[in-house]
């Protein structure tokens, strides 16, 4: 296994989307999450995907200390620009912090990513809750990590409409979570909670 591999965050092969409005699909992975180490991450380049991936999701922390740099914001923009590219957020990430950096990420990238660590670590809902509503954002948001079955309807609720999850986790199992419930009792990003006229029958 080539070091690129070994540096990255292990999902299912196959994606779970559930889009706004839509019904719940598989797709094949495409994307290799690139997770270098904390030590490595300023000097770190990006991976030769070869064959086994075509597209990477990489560090946002990584992509806020190159952006800038003459010698990749070319190729960044571009690759990203090419649907090459997307960003993960990692649970710490203090993404109103870097809200302007967002803003014109936003331009460029097809795919963004929020990062659970374990799955009892519920920060990153608030990073999909966030980016949909402080930030507008209508493209797609990933959750990736330690991702279970669990987690695919609050996931759903708050803003991610797609799911990287983990590779022991049954999909056909995971397609049947956002059927259980024909009755929503909350607002979300997808829709208004269910009125009580709306469930009884005339």
């Amino acid at each position: 296994m080539s070091q690129e591999l070994l540096n990255s965050i292990h999902s299912h092969q196959e994606i779970l989307h559930f889009s706004k409005g839509g019904k719940p699909t598989l797709s094949p992975n495409a994307w290799l999450i690139w997770n270098p180490s904390k030590e490595e991450i300023a000097n770190a380049k990006l991976p030769d995907l070869g064959d086994s991936f075509q597209k990477v999701l990489i560090p946002f922390s990584w992509w806020r200390s190159q952006i800038n740099s003459a010698d990749q914001q070319f190729d960044l923009l571009a690759k990203a620009n090419n649907g090459q590219i997307g960003v993960w957020f990692a649970a710490d990430d203090d993404i109103l912090k870097h809200a302007e950096l967002i803003e014109s990420g936003k331009k460029v990238w097809q795919l963004v990513a929020a990062h659970f660590p374990i799955f009892r670590d519920g920060r990153s809902f608030s990073t999909a809750a966030l980016l949909r509503s402080r930030f507008a954002w209508d493209g797609e948001i990933r959750a990736i990590g330690d991702v279970l079955i669990d987690q695919l309807l609050q996931g759903a609720r708050v803003g991610f409409d797609s799911f990287a999850l983990r590779p022991d986790q049954k999909t056909d199992v995971a397609l049947k979570q956002f059927d259980l419930f024909s009755v929503t009792t909350q607002n979300s990003w997808r829709s208004k909670r269910t009125l009580i006229e709306e469930t009884v029958s005339v």
